[in-house]
C-alpha cells in the first residue's frame, strides 16, 4: 500500500500529526478488546489515504448517541496496599481513592471547597480496567456523558449555560453557572471541561492523534470492517525508522457515509492486546432527546456551586486560593528533544516536586540525605529500574508505552519511548 503525505494546502485535511498526542491519550485514556463491535469487512469503493484522511477531517457530525466500550492496559505497576486494576476504581501508583486525593487537584467551589465529582478524579480511575460509557450530543452547547458501573454511575452534562458533573457513588455532584452576559465565555469554560472526558470517545482520540503527518509516519487504508453495525474504512498509521518508539500502529475505524471515527486502536511494539482502543458498539447520528441534557440532583446530594466570574477572578487576581497553597508545585522548564515517534519532553522538577522518592532530587535513597531504610529501596526498585549514562543517575518508570527517566537531579524525560531512547535524549541533553 502506498504511503502517503497530506498536502500542505488550506484545506481542513491538512497536516495531521500523531506521536506527542498519542502519549497524552494514553496516559489518561482506554483500550478494548479487539474483536469488540467489529464484524464482517464490507465490501465498499475503493478510497485512498489522502481521501480518507480529508473525509475525516471534513467530517462535521453535530448529533450522536451512542455506548462506547473501553478497557485501558497501561501496564501500570501496582503500590503495595493499594488497590485498582479492575476499573472500579483508583489507586495503583496514581491512585486517591476511588475520587482521587482530596489534597490536591480537582474542582473548587466559591468557597474553596473541592468537589468530589471532579471530571479530573474521573479520568484517573479510568487510567486503567474496562468501562462502558454513554455518549450523547446535541451541537456545540449539549453534550452528555456517562461512565456506567455495576452499581453506580457519573455523568458529565454541558447544557448551554450550565455543567453538571455527577457521581451517584458519593452521592456527589459539581455544578457551574454563567453570570448574565457571559454565555459565550462560559461556554468556552464547558467546553475545556467536557474535553478530558470526551477524549475518550474514538472520534476524540482520532483527532488528537492525526495532527501532522510526517516523514517519519505511514499512512495508509488497510481494509474494511464493521462497527456497530456501520460500514468503515480502516487507516493503519505506523511510525518509519523510529526504533525508540514504544508504538507499532495506530488503527482508525472511519463511517464510511460521514467520515466519523468509529474505532480507534493503538498496539504497542512489546506485542499483546492493545494498549489504547476505544469503539462505539451502538452509535445513533439521530438528534438526542432534549431531556437527555437535562440534570436535577437528587436529594441529599452534595452539590459543590460555582460561577463562571469566581475561577476567572481567582484565576486573575495573581493570588492563589488558601486552600491551594502548595498543591501544586511549579512545573516549569518544560522543553521537549527530538521530534516525530521519538520526542521526548523534558521537564526541570522543582525540589521537592518527586514526592521525596529515594534517588530522586539528591536523594541517594541508600542511607544518604535521605536516610531512607531497605526496605523504602526495595519498594522503589519493584516499579522501577536504575539508569546512568552522561545525564548522571536516575531511575526509569516503565509502562506498556509511556516511560519516564527520573534523574537524581531532579529532571524528568518523559515520551512514548523505550528506556534506550530517554537515556538517548538525557545524554544528548546534558552536553
Amino acid at each position: 500500500m502506498a504511503q502517503i503525505q497530506p498536502r500542505t494546502s488550506g484545506r481542513k485535511a491538512v497536516r495531521y500529526g500523531i506521536p506527542a498526542a498519542v502519549a497524552g491519550i494514553a496516559a489518561v485514556t482506554v483500550g478494548l478488546v479487539p474483536a469488540l463491535a467489529s464484524t464482517g469487512s464490507p465490501d465498499l469503493p475503493k478510497i485512498s489515504a489522502q481521501e480518507l484522511v480529508e473525509k475525516m477531517a471534513a467530517s462535521d457530525t453535530q448529533h450522536m448517541s451512542g455506548t462506547v466500550k473501553i478497557n485501558s492496559d497501561l501496564g501500570l505497576p501496582e503500590m503495595p496496599g493499594a488497590s485498582g486494576g479492575n476499573g472500579k476504581q483508583g489507586g495503583g501508583l496514581f491512585g486517591g481513592g476511588p475520587h482521587g486525593d482530596e489534597r490536591d487537584g480537582g474542582e473548587r467551589g466559591g468557597d474553596g471547597k473541592k468537589s468530589t465529582a471532579a471530571p479530573e478524579d474521573k479520568l484517573m480511575e479510568m487510567a486503567q480496567g474496562e468501562h462502558t460509557l454513554r455518549i450523547a450530543a446535541d451541537g456545540p452547547d449539549k453534550q452528555r456523558v456517562s461512565v456506567v458501573e455495576d452499581t453506580s454511575e457519573y455523568s458529565f452534562i454541558h447544557n448551554g449555560d450550565e455543567v453538571w458533573a455527577y457521581d451517584s457513588r458519593s452521592d456527589s455532584a459539581y455544578h457551574a453557572t454563567a453570570p448574565e452576559g457571559t454565555s459565550e465565555k462560559h461556554r468556552e469554560r464547558g467546553e475545556k471541561m467536557q474535553k478530558g472526558l470526551q477524549s475518550i470517545t474514538p472520534q476524540e482520540a482520532a483527532k488528537q492523534a492525526l495532527k501532522a503527518a510526517e516523514d517519519s509516519t505511514s499512512v495508509t487504508v488497510d481494509g474494511t470492517a464493521a462497527v456497530a453495525g456501520r460500514d468503515a474504512y480502516q487507516l493503519l498509521i505506523k511510525p518509519k525508522d523510529a526504533p525508540h518508539s514504544t508504538v507499532d500502529s495506530v488503527r482508525i475505524a472511519v463511517d464510511a457515509k460521514n467520515g466519523t471515527p468509529l474505532k480507534f486502536t493503538l498496539n504497542p511494539k512489546g506485542g499483546g492486546k492493545p494498549v489504547v482502543e476505544a469503539a462505539y458498539t451502538k452509535v445513533d447520528f439521530g438528534k438526542p432527546a432534549a431531556d437527555t441534557f437535562r440534570f436535577k440532583p437528587p436529594k441529599g446530594t452534595d452539590v459543590t456551586e460555582q460561577k463562571l466570574d469566581d475561577r476567572k477572578h481567582r484565576e486573575h487576581s495573581g493570588k492563589p486560593e488558601k486552600s491551594d497553597k502548595g498543591a501544586r508545585p511549579d512545573m516549569s522548564g518544560l522543553d521537549t528533544l527530538g521530534k516525530g515517534w521519538g520526542q521526548v519532553t523534558e521537564l526541570k522538577a522543582p525540589k521537592g516536586a518527586l514526592g521525596g522518592m529515594p534517588g530522586m532530587n539528591g536523594q541517594d535513597g541508600k542511607g544518604g540525605e535521605a536516610g531512607q531504610s531497605p526496605q523504602a529501596d526495595q519498594l522503589l526498585n519493584s516499579f522501577t529500574e536504575e539508569a546512568e549514562g552522561d545525564f548522571g543517575t536516575g531511575r526509569v518508570f516503565s509502562t506498556r508505552l509511556v516511560n519516564a527517566l527520573m534523574t537524581d537531579d531532579g529532571t524528568v524525560y518523559v515520551g512514548a519511548v523505550t528506556k534506550e531512547g530517554l537515556i538517548k535524549a538525557a545524554n544528548a541533553a546534558a552536553k
